[in-house]
Parts: structure tokens; C-alpha cells; sequence
């Protein structure tokens, strides 16, 4: 299990270092996860052999959200005190996100002729 992290934590290294090289304006952790898909697409092998660490990182996904945790818990006066404006973005965005989704959704289905008319 230690090579295989080892080379999920390489992949995110070598995006590190494209990401911080090339300025790009995109984390390295999600450049290194994009070069780890891409290398899995050419040797579906990597993709079986990592398998098993993958499933085992996912089946402790619950650890990784303690430190989330901790931040709330750390910054419980901001919440005291913008508690409200807070929750009121997070709807609003929700909302509008779902609201987008549906709008682009029913633009699709009417440009691909996939629309039922009533």
C-alpha cells in the first residue's frame, strides 16, 4: 500500500510543480489528479493497482472532514457574528446554482431536439 501512495502523492507533486511553474491558475493537487487520470487512461493497469488504496482512502473519508470541523469550531465568533450573511449566501448560491443547472439543462435538451412538446 505504501508504493501506491506514494505514487498518488508523486502525481500531486508533479502537478505542484507544473501548476507553480507554469503560473497556472489551476491548484497542483488538481493538476496532479488530472495527470494521475490521464495516465490511467493510457495504462488501465495503474488504474487496477490502485484500486485497493483508493477504496481504503474512500472507505476513512469521514477523517478527512475533522479538520473542517476544527475550522468551524476555530472560527465559531465569525459565525456569531456573520452567521447570518453566511447562511444566506450559501441558499442563495444553492439556489441559483440549481437554477442554472435547470436552465442549461433545458437549453441542451432543446438544441439536441431531445425536448418532448406537449
Amino acid at each position: 500500500m505504501v508504493p501506491v501512495l506514494f505514487t498518488i502523492l508523486a502525481f500531486q507533486l508533479a502537478g505542484e510543480a507544473i501548476s507553480r511553474a507554469l503560473d497556472l491558475p489551476l491548484p497542483g493537487p488538481v493538476a496532479g489528479l488530472v495527470l494521475l487520470l490521464a495516465a490511467m487512461w493510457l495504462r488501465p493497469a495503474l488504474a487496477e493497482w490502485l484500486r485497493a488504496a483508493a477504496q481504503g482512502v474512500l472507505a476513512h473519508l469521514s477523517l478527512f472532514f475533522v479538520p473542517a470541523g476544527v475550522g468551524v469550531i476555530a472560527h465559531l465568533s465569525l459565525l456569531r457574528e456573520d452567521g447570518v450573511a453566511l447562511l444566506l449566501a450559501i441558499l442563495g448560491s444553492t439556489v441559483l446554482a440549481l437554477v442554472a443547472g435547470a436552465l442549461a439543462f433545458t437549453l441542451v435538451a432543446r438544441l439536441t431536439g431531445q425536448e418532448d412538446d406537449p
